[in-house]
C-alpha cells in the first residue's frame, strides 16, 4: 500500500483536471516509482485512484514501454534496436549489451543493478548508437564506450550506497 502522503498528493493531481483519465500514466509513474515496477497491487491501487477497472489500467501499462509490469534493476537501459543503431558492429547494441551482463532480455544482473530492454527506436539517431539509461540518452557508442557507462553505472551506484 502506498503512504498516505502520496496516496493524497496523487489524488490532489487527478482531482485538478479537466479530465482525470489523462492523469493515468502520471499515476502509473509514480506508483512505479514507488514500487520499482507497476506491481499487481499498484494496477489495483491505480484503477481506484482513477475510477477505472485494473483491466484498463493493464491494457495502458503494458502499451507503453516504460512502464514495467516485472521487477528491473536499478539502471534500465532501452538499448535502440532499429536501423540506425544496427551500425554498432558485428552484434547488436542489444545483444552485446546481454552478452556483457550475462543475461537474458528483461532479466535482472545478479547484482540488482541492470535490466536491458530492446526498444524499436529511442529518437537519438544522429548519436547513433545509443541507449537510455533511466531516461538518460548516451551515444554515440562503441563497445568501449558502453564498458566505460557500466563500470560508471557501478560507480555510481557505489557511491551511493557508502553514502547511506
Amino acid at each position: 500500500m502506498i503512504p498516505k502522503e502520496m496516496k493524497d498528493r496523487i489524488r490532489k493531481q487527478i482531482e485538478g483536471s479537466e479530465h482525470p483519465r489523462e492523469q493515468v500514466v502520471n499515476v502509473m509513474y509514480a506508483l512505479q516509482s514507488h514500487y520499482g515496477y507497476l506491481s499487481d497491487e499498484a494496477v489495483i491501487e491505480a484503477a481506484g485512484l482513477l475510477d477505472m477497472s485494473p483491466l484498463e489500467i493493464e491494457e495502458l501499462a503494458t502499451f507503453y514501454d516504460f512502464i514495467y509490469r516485472e521487477p528491473v534493476g536499478k539502471y534500465v537501459i532501452h538499448a535502440c534496436d532499429g536501423v540506425v543503431c544496427w551500425m554498432f558492429g558485428e552484434e547488436s547494441l542489444v545483444d552485446y549489451l546481454c552478452r556483457t551482463l550475462a543475461v537474458e532480455i528483461g532479466e535482472i544482473t545478479p547484482d540488482g543493478l541492470f535490466t536491458v530492454l530492446p526498444s524499436v527506436c529511442i529518437g537519438y539517431c544522429d548519436h547513433a548508437p545509443a541507449v537510455l539509461v533511466n531516461g538518460r540518452a548516451y551515444g554515440p557508442l562503441t563497445p568501449e564506450k558502453v564498458d566505460e557507462l557500466l563500470e560508471q553505472l557501478r560507480r555510481d551506484h557505489f557511491i551511493l550506497v557508502q553514502d547511506r
